[in-house]
């Protein structure tokens, strides 16, 4: 039924469960994963106005940058172990939705496979939830493990 399977991550415990289900359930379709990790790329403005040194801007992003590739690799890792094929991509991008609709297309995914994250109250109704913009926007079906 479905081809290529896009995980997306950010490392959370439930990204994680969604992850090992998305597995299970690429496993039963006899699909390809695609792990992803968003890194942000604007988290350097979070310093005041005079501006950090470029040295700390570097050290950023390649904190920002080990830890993705450490959230993908552990999926990528369960994946083959269950006979999987799998790659991972982590894309640097202001707006996680845009990058997980845009990576599953350009991998031709043909399923999101996310888990559903429970911002409550005021945070959700300011910032939205990434999965609801994903559902939103996606031409791609999506699969949300709650």
């Amino acid at each position: 039924m479905y081809q290529k399977i896009l995980i997306p991550t950010d490392g959370s415990d439930l990204c994680w469960k969604a992850a090992q289900e998305g597995i299970r359930f690429a496993k039963a379709n006899d699909a390809k994963v695609v792990a992803f990790h968003a890194i942000p790329t604007t988290s350097y403005m979070l310093f005041p106005e005079s501006g950090p040194s470029d040295s700390i801007i570097d050290r950023f992003e390649k904190e920002a940058d080990q830890r993705a590739n450490l959230f993908v690799a552990k999926i990528i890792d369960h994946a083959q172990t269950a006979g999987i094929r799998a790659e991972a991509v982590c894309h640097k991008t202001d707006h996680v939705w845009k990058g997980i609709i845009e990576t599953a297309t350009a991998h031709s995914c043909d399923l999101i496979f996310m888990a559903s994250h429970g911002r409550r109250g005021l945070a959700n109704l300011l910032l939205g939830s990434e999965t609801m913009k994903v559902l939103t926007h996606s031409s791609i079906a999506v699969l949300v493990y709650r």
